[in-house]
């Protein structure tokens, strides 16, 4: 089966991106898996579909599909990719569309800039709905990891984020601790990991171990996820910039039940076709 493709990134998380509107596209983990592989694949840390809408409320549909085959529920530096592709390929001419996701809908628009902001919605901070194994919905848990209780705050942005603070994200046991969090029992369907080192009240660094895939050079959600949990904690404003390994991101939250607003950048790399 050949199959066309673009290679995309958004600061430095990147995608294999595929029209599901124009081309017949039946996948299997095992396909996903070999586009991922870096060395015999084309490799990404995530595959984006694009599909038509099965909702009349949304312009398009949007799933997502780590590196390790699975399908997962949202992913924000891949919803920036979606829009410059969906404009590229002249799928549409609206600069604002509604994209419907396993976790619902989200509205991401082209800025003037070339910048693509995307609607994130409300977090989620219930922790039943997480979801995350606990007797509260405080913004600091305790966790037990390997012997060691470490204080994590619990956030969803449509999927599961476990954030921590750290005094540098360089010396932080992002690639060691990081999958012991990510396979924790206390989050049932898993969890991205993310480490939060806070500059000043609007400046923060960010590294996050992404659920199914390891570290990435960004993660949308995780930094939506890292923000709130420091908003919560009284430690950041209401609008920041999270810089990344890959770039960098304005993250702006008013609290309650405001939606995160995510705006950074969204580069295609290459066109490309492969034969599975």
């Amino acid at each position: 089966m050949a199959l066309k493709f673009t290679k995309m990134h958004g600061a430095g998380n990147d995608f294999v991106v595929i029209d599901g509107v124009h081309q017949k596209i039946d996948l299997s983990p095992e396909n996903i898996r070999f586009l991922a592989d870096r060395n015999f694949g084309v490799g990404c840390d995530q595959l984006l579909l694009v599909e038509k809408s099965q909702s009349k409320d949304a312009d398009f549909r949007y799933r997502i599909f780590n590196a390790d085959g699975g399908e997962v529920e949202q992913c924000g530096n891949g919803a920036r990719c979606f829009v410059r592709f969906v404009h590229d390929h002249k799928l549409t001419s609206k600069r604002e569309i509604v994209v419907e996701t396993k976790s619902g809908l989200i509205s991401p628009c082209l800025e003037a800039d070339g910048r693509v902001t995307v609607n994130m919605g409300a977090p989620i901070l219930e922790s039943a709905r997480i979801p995350f194994i606990s007797d509260s919905d405080a913004p600091i848990q305790a966790l037990e990891v390997a012997g060691e209780i470490v204080q994590i705050s619990a956030v969803s942005m449509g999927n599961p984020h476990a954030v921590q603070v750290v005094a540098d994200v360089e010396t932080a046991p992002v690639t060691t601790q990081g999958p012991l969090i990510e396979h924790h029992p206390r989050f049932p369907k898993r969890v991205n990991v993310g480490y939060l080192q806070i500059l000043d009240r609007t400046h923060i660094k960010l590294r996050v171990f992404e659920r199914g895939t390891g570290e990435t050079l960004s993660c949308g959600t995780g930094a939506c996820a890292a923000v709130v949990a420091g908003i919560r904690r009284g430690l950041l404003d209401d609008t920041v910039h999270v810089a990344t390994r890959g770039g960098a991101l304005t993250i702006s939250w008013q609290g309650e039940s405001s939606p995160v607003l995510m705006t950074g950048p969204a580069i295609s790399v290459f066109e490309g076709e492969i034969n599975l």
